[in-house]
């Protein structure tokens, strides 16, 4: 659909139509986020003991698929479809403790923790059954750290979606890290999703966008890392400012490093300061209106307010007016595509990369 140049120093972006037209649209939602691993938000608070079970859709507003996540009696986590293979009802409603196996509230079909069909009154007669359609369909779950994801029909391993993010952070406690329900929360951006990512994979624009960010960070060290599905920015201090204590033996040793920023194809990204981490989730509502979720997890709280990582919502705010600038842009007549900075949009690149690799 879309073809972008390897070589990034004669390569151009993705056209203007791609962040307007509805039939991209549609199209990458299922051949890129139908694709793709997505994070299952606060079950690592919610689903914590043996029976705990949480329904949830896959992505909000976006791709409502019905699924259910359970902890059995082994504490071992299993994801499934929740909906019943009978009729079709919802199996789960609501969060709990599911003790003697999902039952289905309509025709009374039971089923075991792990999905697999174990009964249904009235069946007398029925040839062929069950079969393995009478199953749940399971999905594959991961954990990295507290975290937990799923996916539908996984386009990449998750060991290699993750991979260069545990090279570069291996060292820090993140599954101690704990939610801040206050420092948390929604924005909605009047711009297509993947414009939110393209101004994120880039610092091109700090010192013309965030000026405090600015006054923190050496921009002329900056730098991008790519990775097979990842990359990651990396923000060096000016001096004066907080940053990680890396271990000797850690790559970046000796740097003055105020932040990493990790972005996960194709919309997740893991912020890490020295006081903890700001993870963005970028949900797609409309062609041209999206949802992304702050979530704050505190490491060292006597850190907050300082560095890199100091006044995020005052970022974020300065980013979402220039991306909706750019929204109203890629509409014009007059705007074809851009070009990349080799330099400066190494990840941008990488992501239209990807991109055009999985609409073929």
């Amino acid at each position: 659909m879309f073809k972008i140049e390897s070589d990034i120093r004669r390569a151009a972006t993705l056209p203007g139509t791609f962040y307007n037209a509805p039939e991209v649209f549609g199209t990458s939602r299922e051949k890129i986020f139908a694709r793709s691993w997505q994070m299952i938000v606060q079950a690592e608070s919610t689903v914590k003991l043996p029976h705990d079970a949480m329904p949830f859709s896959f992505m909000d507003h976006f791709i409502e698929e019905p699924l259910l996540l359970l902890r059995d009696g082994k504490n071992e986590l299993h994801c499934m479809s929740n909906v019943c293979t009978h009729r079709g009802k919802i199996l789960v409603e609501h969060p709990g403790r599911i003790e003697r196996g999902i039952i289905c509230g309509y025709h009374g079909r039971r089923f075991q923790l792990d999905g697999t069909f174990a009964a249904m009154p009235e069946t007398e007669g029925m040839e062929n059954f069950p079969c393995a359609d009478d199953n749940l369909t399971r999905l594959p779950v991961r954990q990295w750290r507290q975290f937990v994801f799923t996916s539908l029909d996984p386009a990449f391993p998750f060991d290699d979606w993750v991979a260069g993010m545990e090279r570069k952070t291996g060292f820090l406690p993140v599954e101690h890290f704990r939610f801040d329900a206050a420092r948390s929360r929604d924005y909605l951006v009047k711009a297509n999703w993947a414009l939110y990512c393209d101004n994120y994979l880039e610092g091109f624009h700090i010192p013309f966008v965030h000026k405090g960010l600015a006054a923190t960070l050496d921009w002329g060290a900056y730098r991008t890392e790519l990775f097979d599905w990842s990359n990651v920015q990396i923000g060096i201090s000016k001096g004066g400012e907080e940053v990680f204590e890396l271990p000797p033996d850690h790559e970046d040793y000796g740097q003055s490093i105020a932040g990493y920023y990790f972005w996960l194809f194709p919309n997740i990204m893991f912020n890490f300061y020295p006081w903890g981490l700001s993870l963005n989730i970028v949900r797609p509502l409309q062609v041209d209106l999206t949802k992304v979720s702050f979530r704050a997890y505190v490491w060292d709280a006597a850190k907050l307010g300082k560095g890199a990582g100091a006044d995020l919502d005052l970022v974020e705010r300065e980013d979402e007016a220039v991306v909706e600038q750019v929204q109203i842009g890629t509409r014009s007549r007059f705007y074809r595509h851009g070009r990349f900075s080799p330099k400066q949009e190494k990840g941008v690149h990488h992501f239209h990369r990807l991109v055009s690799e999985l609409l073929g």
